[in-house]
């Protein structure tokens, strides 16, 4: 399975903070916001990836990740031209998916959650169909919304509904078979002028394709658009670091751990930062004798 980050949008929400710069580029505590979402994928498994954003910050986004191999994996880039949907994602990265399933998941997301690693694995093995998560939250108007019944299956699926049917909103990460470009293809722009990943996905419900993964009480999901969320996920991943001295989306770690890169090469990458924190506990993971289940 490959992987898409889409790290487009202008950030209105956010202004004038992203007004000289690219919302997923803010930082998230110690680390760029993009990194969560690498993250994600590097723990599923997936190290073919596609980072789509807009012309004038590509470069930026070049510089902090650069090509990837650094982590052992494969980082290449697409322009969005201008933000149309998040299904648009899909057809920018066709030459990139090709015939592989993918993971499509939004530069301002954050996952955590004990669990999430074999959730992830079972989920990048797709082949078939569609699958998406589901997180109960207080307020689903302002989220694209699935209904399922008793038996966990998929009802329907709205996109920011005014009498939402259920509590449980859709994050941002999507799991596609190879079909999903071709779907995103026929859609028609919605009344905003965009391609809604709803009606991608309600192609694969109408064909009965489509599944669901409920994220229960123990994880933490966070849509990072607002002054108070990208707050709210900064003083989350603080805490939880400082309390159990363990880091949240270090991609350096994950690389080391899941066997993409070697002591040496950590040791070097851990130099480059050794006069932060986040250099110090790169330090710390390599003089370990023991191993930390990722969340």
């Amino acid at each position: 399975m490959k992987g898409v980050i889409l790290s487009g949008g202008l950030g209105t929400r956010l202004y004038p903070v992203t007004i000289p710069v690219n919302k997923q580029l803010l930082p998230i505590y110690d680390k760029p916001m993009v990194y969560y979402p690498l993250s994600v994928l590097m723990l599923g498994g997936i190290v073919d990836i596609l980072l789509i954003s807009s012309a004038e910050y590509l470069h930026l986004y070049q510089k902090v990740l650069q090509d990837g191999k650094q982590w052992g994996i494969k980082i290449d880039y697409a322009i969005q031209p201008e933000p149309k949907g998040i299904a648009q994602a899909l057809i920018i990265a066709e030459e990139f998916i090709g015939n592989d399933s993918v993971c499509l998941i939004l530069g301002d997301n954050f996952f955590y959650g004990h669990g999430l690693v074999d959730i992830l694995t079972e989920c990048t093995k797709l082949q078939q169909g569609a699958k998406i998560f589901a997180y109960r939250v207080a307020e689903p108007q302002h989220y694209g919304v699935v209904e399922c019944d008793q038996n966990k299956r998929v009802i329907s699926i709205e996109e920011k509904p005014r009498k939402p049917k259920s509590n449980y909103a859709i994050p941002g990460i999507y799991f596609f078979d190879h079909r999903s470009v071709e779907i995103a293809k026929k859609i028609q722009p919605s009344a905003r002028g965009e391609l809604e990943i709803t009606d991608v996905l309600n192609y694969y419900l109408l064909n009965q394709t489509l599944t669901v993964e409920i994220l229960g009480r123990g994880f933490a999901w966070l849509d990072t658009g607002t002054h108070d969320t990208l707050l709210q996920a900064a003083n989350f991943v603080q805490a939880m670091e400082v309390r159990q001295g363990l880091k949240i989306a270090c991609i350096e770690e994950i690389a080391y751990r899941n066997g993409y890169i070697t002591a040496d090469q950590l040791k070097s990458l851990a130099q480059k930062f050794s006069k932060s924190n986040y250099g110090k506990y790169l330090e710390d993971v390599l003089h370990e004798t023991h191993t930390h289940q990722y969340p």
